[in-house]
């Protein structure tokens, strides 16, 4: 139900302030009858309040500050969509579960999609105020003009804003889904970037020896086939001097140290519906999600990073970031 008044716009319309439901129907522009439905399962599920003196319903501001666009908190409604994803893959995963066999990238509905939008908030939305901040030396240098590539970029969101804030700077994104990179090239041709280009890359078999000074990866190594050599080859593509900037999923390879983690009980259900299967499916090692930050930072040092240096931000306790440094 979070999903649908997320996707409908009902969440957003309804924080607008209180309304009854055919006043929310009007102005959303939706039929009333769903609508009731849609907030009676809210009101008993605690998220709307319902008063039957006035028939009105009302998202609360504490509500709305954490399940709306522009909420002050964060849209977790963002990840309820992953509810619906996992209902429809349901089939799927439970043969999978008879076999062991894995799924490929386009089982999955609209999936590219709601990364686009879990990344706008979790990665574009904090880029210049904390991300480029882990290293006194990106911006200067991203001023100046250097190479940079976004491996598994998706629909690129990322890329585009940094290719708009430092025009001196070259950027290349890869990924394997043909439709989040076609997205981006509409996208970058819509903001007419002319330092920016994207491609459908195989990131197994990565042959840019030496020909970065930054790379990035937002949430896309543990779903690699095989995660240790996806980062030996980020390390051979980086120039001597380079950076590589990781974001990944912040919980521990121990399942006990996760038990307070924020949000673990729905990382490992996307882990099993997704990640795992997905690394699977390509004859891959099936980490998960959960692979946790330890085996990151070790994969780092084994690919070769001399300096390897992991961040956890105040306002963001549920992902890592890694900066490692390549030697001179």
């Amino acid at each position: 139900m979070i999903s649908v008044g997320h996707r409908s716009g009902l969440l957003d319309a309804l924080a607008a302030g209180p309304a009854t439901s055919a006043g929310l129907a009007a102005r959303s522009e939706l039929a009333e009858r769903y609508v009731r439905e849609w907030l009676a399962a809210l009101v008993t599920g605690g998220v709307v309040r319902w008063d039957p003196a006035s028939a009105h319903y009302t998202l609360p501001a504490e509500h709305a500050a954490s399940l709306t666009r522009g909420g002050r908190l964060g849209n977790m409604a963002v990840y309820a969509q992953h509810v619906a994803m996992m209902g429809a893959l349901e089939p799927l995963i439970l043969q999978c579960f008879a076999s062991g066999a894995g799924t490929r990238y386009e089982d999955y509905p609209r999936f590219h999609e709601v990364m686009a939008e879990d990344s706008a908030q979790t990665v574009v939305a904090q880029l210049f105020d904390h991300v480029l901040g882990i290293d006194d030396g990106l911006v200067p240098r991203l001023e100046a003009g250097i190479e940079v590539l976004d491996a598994g970029c998706g629909r690129g969101a990322a890329l585009i804003e940094l290719a708009r804030r430092f025009p001196a700077s070259r950027f290349t994104g890869y990924d394997l889904c043909r439709d989040a990179i076609g997205h981006a090239q509409r996208s970058t041709a819509a903001a007419g970037l002319d330092n920016l280009r994207f491609a459908v890359r195989d990131l197994s078999h990565l042959d840019d020896a030496a020909r970065f000074d930054l790379i990035t990866t937002f949430d896309a190594v543990h779903d690699q086939k095989h995660p240790q050599r996806f980062l030996d080859a980020l390390f051979a593509a980086l120039r001597p001097g380079g950076r590589y900037v990781m974001q990944d999923i912040g919980g521990s390879a121990r399942l006990e140290n996760n038990l307070d983690f924020p949000m673990a009980s729905f990382l490992y259900a996307i882990s099993c519906f997704h990640c795992t299967p997905v690394s699977l499916g390509q004859g891959g090692e099936g980490l998960g999600t959960m692979w946790g930050w330890e085996t990151a930072e070790a994969m780092l040092r084994s690919a070769g990073f001399a300096e390897v240096r992991r961040t956890v931000f105040a306002h963001d306790p549920m992902n890592v970031w890694f900066l490692a440094h390549k030697r001179e």
